[in-house]
């Protein structure tokens, strides 16, 4: 398993196909998503790599993370997530994962937090019948009845099924096709809908009920900041 790559959602667009068909896709922004720390068996009992994107007012971030960028040296990023990957996958620190890391074709799943929709009735949140529309119901067609017995059972079940706070759920999909990418840019079309709203932060990591293609980068595709600063510094000295 390979690392994942924290994403920013753009929106949702088409792309066609050579037969002419259209393919509805989610647009996923990878632009300065670095590794930032490792985490091995030998100190903290588990193998992961943390990656981190978007750029955090250093104010706001408190002096014990603010080392922890130092150390990496990258600056404060505004998101983080752990990837957990075996000990020869991990990807150095300092690094920056670009959008090549999938390939076209592959499935990938990705993980988001919908879209809060405030207070909702039982029958928008569960998708309960609602009551009859005669016969001694007054009112309360789309409420939800009621929720225990008397004396027996003599309360409310946890768990319940009730009207109340809808949305902001923790989703994972599964098995999303990668369409296009697009490294310039750092862009990942996938197939299909996304859970949240546009400028959502995106988890996306490779299937865990797919295969892996053979022609996928191990253990990513990357680049070191190093890399380019050095060519752009000998075009100055020259």
């Amino acid at each position: 398993m390979r690392s994942g790559v924290i994403a920013q959602k753009v929106g949702m667009t088409r792309v066609f196909t050579d037969a002419g068909e259209h393919v509805p896709v989610t647009v996923l922004k990878v632009e300065g998503c670095q590794v930032v720390a490792h985490r091995t068996t030998a100190q903290n009992g588990y193998s992961a790599v943390q990656v981190g994107i978007g750029r955090a007012k250093v104010k706001n971030v408190p002096k014990a993370e603010r080392q922890r960028f130092a150390i990496a040296k990258v600056e404060p990023k505004l998101k983080l997530a752990e990837f957990r990957v075996p000990d020869d996958k991990l990807i150095p620190v300092g690094a920056e994962i670009t959008a090549d890391h999938f390939v076209v074709g592959q499935f990938v799943d990705v993980t988001g937090t919908s879209l809060g929709k405030g207070f909702a009735g039982p029958m928008k949140r569960w998708n309960f019948g609602g009551l009859r529309a005669t016969h001694g119901v007054s009112v309360s067609h789309r409420s939800h009845g009621s929720t225990g017995g008397r004396q027996d059972p003599g309360k409310t079940f946890k768990n319940k099924k009730m009207a109340g706070h809808m949305g902001v759920d923790r989703i994972t999909t599964l098995n999303l096709k990668v369409v296009q990418t697009d490294i310039a840019r750092g862009l990942i079309l996938v197939e299909g809908a996304v859970p949240g709203p546009a400028g959502n932060w995106i988890y996306v990591r490779d299937a865990i009920k797919k295969s892996l293609p053979k022609e996928a980068p191990q253990p990513g595709a990357f680049r070191m900041p190093e890399a380019e600063a050095a060519p752009a510094a000998a075009n100055q000295e020259a």
